[in-house]
């Protein structure tokens, strides 16, 4: 938006800044990519070492290496470079084909209880 102000009205880059209200560091601003290669090369050293561990599990290790590091900062990072995984799921039962309950034939017959045999040494 600065750039257009600039060359369809000549204003310059104060005056462009100033009537977006934004400030003329933010607008100036660049990157610095090589401030994360020592991040991404311990991350990745990790990471290789402790292939299951998670983010948590990794930060961790890594501050007790001595690396001071944000939070934030390592876990886009760690994003960046695809390091986190799905968690699986809980695995489920097969789904069964249960067999349809038969139908008594007559009024206090049940089939869900089995009558114990008759034992003649019962009185």
């Amino acid at each position: 938006m600065v750039d257009f102000l600039k060359e369809q009205h000549q204003l310059s880059e104060r005056r462009s800044c100033q009537a977006l209200a934004l400030s003329r560091s933010v607008y100036q601003y660049r990157r610095d990519e090589s401030r994360d290669d020592e991040v991404i090369g311990a991350l990745q050293a990790m990471a290789e070492r402790y292939p299951r561990y998670g983010f948590r599990k990794l930060f961790v290790k890594l501050r007790k290496q001595g690396y001071l590091w944000n939070h934030k900062r390592v876990h886009r990072i760690y994003c960046q470079l695809k390091l986190n995984f799905r968690r699986k799921g809980k695995q489920r039962l097969p789904n069964r084909n249960p067999q349809p309950l038969s139908v008594p034939l007559a009024q206090n017959q049940s089939w869900s209880m089995c009558n114990p045999p008759n034992n003649p040494q019962r009185l």
